[in-house]
């Protein structure tokens, strides 16, 4: 399993360097660190379950109305032609359906807190008719992968943390997210589609798939024709598309006739619940990672991964400053949020490399912390191959933002 081969690596690898920094450099320091990071990532981990504990409540609470007022059963008949493409082994109709697409949407919209749990809520659906409960299903796989590549359309929280770090045009980051996204996520959903044997030349999967990337690329020449628009669309349309679904699952909800507050009570039980089940996952993630940095290992990495560029004659490594932030997004969201944020106080937040780490920290989604939190929630021990397609979409995220940052800010 490769989540447990690299999660023992991190620590050995930790190991290997803390001790030598010990004996050779005489920073006897540096295993008190080491073991402060263990302590401190470990109360990390608790105070984002914690957070997502209120989170998990709330959306968990509304889709329980969703799904009893009808929403989740329109929405899965919309989406339903595609999903028999790429889901096979999901019943048409299927709870599942809503919950994921639902999940997808607000990924879409950048918007964090609610994907989490929403993403929560389709892995339990998953779950039901997985027929080896301890082993992920090739659904579950596809979407745990077309999940963690994050397709962004607006990519809210980032452009929120630009605004306020000073930047004199927060916005500048929105096209070049919506690329690497797109690629990203283009990327995962071809890597599992090969690996489960899936037609995407199916023309239901052509017409679905072409009618986003007309959607995506008219928004982008409007926005590109009216500037003056995108933190608009950014900052108003995503928090009033979210709202807006929250009040017409309450209007189907009352429609039904059924007692919304005590169903959306009924459905916020279960978050609470998903809550204590993934605080164990979040600790091992995080403690790892946390060890990792702390060591050195991790800054020894990228000074490597610099001197291999030289060597091949890459000269223009500006963009190495920024790469922490899209090797530790994998791991943790709030770790890469934290380099970027960095980022904008060490170099300014207009700067190339400020402008780059922003666009790293949107490219992708945290797939090992996806892998943990959702996998355990379920029980899921036996990860197949979701972390390799995972990283595959990563990797190809990391490249096109490297790219696409060269073309939009050098």
């Amino acid at each position: 399993m490769l989540l447990n081969r690299l999660w023992i690596g991190l620590f050995f690898t930790a190991l290997l360097v803390g001790v030598g920094k010990l004996l050779f450099l005489g920073d006897t320091l540096i295993i008190k660190e080491m073991v402060d990071a263990l302590f401190e990532n470990a109360e990390t981990a608790f105070k984002i379950a914690l957070f997502l504990t209120g989170a998990l409540c709330l959306w968990m609470g509304f889709m329980e109305i969703g799904e009893k007022g009808g929403a989740i059963h329109h929405l899965s008949k919309l989406v339903a032609p595609l999903f028999q493409k790429i889901f096979p082994e999901v019943p048409k109709d299927h709870p599942a359906v809503g919950a994921m697409m639902m999940n997808f949407s607000a990924n879409m919209l950048g918007l964090d807190n609610a994907a989490t749990p929403l993403g929560l809520k389709a892995m339990g659906e998953l779950q039901k008719i997985n027929p080896k409960k301890d082993t992920a299903s090739n659904a579950q796989i596809m979407f745990l992968v077309l999940n963690t590549s994050g397709l962004t359309i607006i990519p809210v929280s980032i452009l929120a943390y630009r605004s306020t770090a000073g930047s004199s045009s927060p916005s500048d980051v929105f096209l070049p997210i919506l690329f690497t996204t797109f690629f990203s996520s283009l990327a995962g959903l071809i890597a599992v589609a090969i690996k489960q044997k899936i037609n995407l030349f199916n023309k239901v999967v052509i017409a679905y798939i072409g009618s986003m990337t007309v959607l995506i690329l008219g928004l982008l020449y409007w926005l590109h024709r009216n500037p003056d628009k995108v933190e608009i669309v950014s900052n108003v349309g995503g928090n009033l598309l979210l709202f807006s679904i929250i009040i017409i699952f309450l209007f189907l909800g009352i429609r039904k006739k059924i007692n919304v507050y005590e169903v959306f009570i009924d459905g916020a039980k279960g978050g609470f619940d998903v809550a204590i089940k993934i605080v164990p996952y979040l600790v091992a993630i995080l403690v790892a990672v946390g060890v990792f940095r702390a060591s050195g290992a991790m800054e020894m990495l990228f000074d490597g991964i610099i001197y291999g560029l030289h060597l091949i004659g890459v000269m223009h490594t500006e963009f190495i400053e920024a790469l922490p932030v899209a090797f530790i997004k994998p791991f943790s969201g709030a770790a890469a949020r934290g380099l970027m944020l960095e980022t904008f106080t060490t170099h300014g937040v207009d700067s190339f490399v400020a402008k780059m780490a922003a666009t790293f920290q949107g490219s992708t989604d945290t797939t090992f912390y996806i892998l943990a939190v959702y996998f355990g929630s379920v029980g899921i021990k036996k990860t197949r191959y979701a972390a390799g397609a995972g990283l595959f979409a990563d990797f190809i995220g990391i490249l096109a933002a490297i790219l696409i940052s060269y073309l939009f800010y050098a």
